[in-house]
């Protein structure tokens, strides 16, 4: 599947740019809400993992460029890398869509916030996370991206096995050739090949993308996990504050000192 530039182009504006979103972080910021860090880091991880899907697309191209080197030469892990292109290919897609639908989800979500702040007070965005709904489709991203990891690391071990049994054919080979020369034999065998070290390459740096977008992800789902518990926390009422209030003052009077009467004397009486 190739990659969709109008959905590439839909995602390329920064979230942190989008005039709703700053509206909701100025209100926020504003009224000292106790959610604005958690809020603005997921901003943030959001950016950084875009950032990084970028990095995955450099490292598609590369690994298409070591897929033609593998097909000029027949090589036997042809099959293997051909196969991982085409995942990547339709990896970096899906990963791109739901990077987008997660931007439009926080964006919309903070055009409804500043509608309920406008009509309600800040009282309104006390379950903010309540206003987005992005959590499903991050831990999705996590998913996706362990599956990613697993998979470079299945193609990685493939390639090297391939590339080991390659070398100890020819090791077999050779030794033929030294048998019938009377040379003593070969006892070890190439180790991996520079042939196939190049197209491990690629895998090994996308997986190593992964795994930093995994951190994001994860970071991500760690602040709305923290908005969703401050949403849940009990709220004090009026009447709580007022019988709270009421209760310092009974204490503080009883905790106040004892204060003697004046004396009188004889001659005031």
């Amino acid at each position: 599947m190739a990659e969709n530039p109008a959905s590439a182009k839909a995602s390329a504006e920064p979230i942190i740019d989008n005039q709703h979103v700053k509206e909701l972080v100025q209100i926020l910021r504003d009224n000292k809400s106790p959610s604005m860090g958690d809020f603005m880091n997921i901003l943030k991880q959001v950016t950084t993992m875009e950032r990084q899907l970028n990095s995955a697309v450099d490292e598609l191209a590369a690994m298409r460029v070591q897929l033609d080197e593998a097909r000029a030469i027949n090589h036997p892990a042809l099959a293997a890398m051909e196969k991982a292109v085409i995942n990547t290919q339709n990896f970096i897609q899906d990963l791109r869509d739901k990077l987008t639908a997660i931007k439009q989800d926080l964006v919309n979500g903070c055009k409804n916030a500043v509608s309920m702040f406008k009509e309600k007070g800040i009282s309104a965005l006390n379950n903010l996370v309540g206003f987005f709904g992005v959590k499903t489709a991050i831990e999705s991203v996590h998913n996706d991206l362990n599956r990613t990891i697993d998979h470079d690391n299945r193609a990685i071990g493939k390639i090297e096995t391939i590339s080991k049994n390659y070398h100890e054919a020819g090791k077999h080979l050779r030794n033929v050739g030294r048998a019938l020369l009377g040379k003593e034999a070969i006892q070890e065998a190439k180790p991996v090949g520079a042939v196939a070290k190049s197209f491990i390459a690629p895998y090994k740096a996308r997986r190593s993308c992964c795994k930093k977008m995994k951190n994001h992800v994860e970071a991500a789902i760690g602040c709305i996990t923290r908005l969703e518990q401050r949403a849940t926390e009990k709220k004090p009422s009026l009447m709580d504050a007022l019988n709270a209030a009421e209760k310092k003052v009974a204490q503080a009077k009883k905790d106040a000192p004892a204060v003697d009467a004046p004396k009188v004397s004889k001659e005031e009486r």
